[in-house]
């Protein structure tokens, strides 16, 4: 069967080739959507953090100036 079409072996590797550099573009574009969901939640926290620390420090300034009035 080679003897026949000598460039088939080529062409097979030629195909595999493409078909892992699909796959790891793929996993590559899940990989990098994982890391900008989890960069997205970590922004979302840190708003978060942001409100309930100045809250905190609203309800703290609120009681000093409640205990030296």
């Amino acid at each position: 069967a080679d003897q026949e079409n000598p460039s088939q072996p080529a062409e097979d590797l030629t195909v595999f080739v493409q078909n892992l550099l699909q796959q790891m573009q793929g996993r590559f574009q899940q990989m990098s959507d994982a890391i900008l969901n989890r960069i997205d939640d970590m922004g979302s926290r840190i708003d978060e953090l942001e409100k309930s620390i100045g809250q905190l420090m609203e309800e703290a300034g609120v009681e000093e100036a409640e205990s030296t009035s």
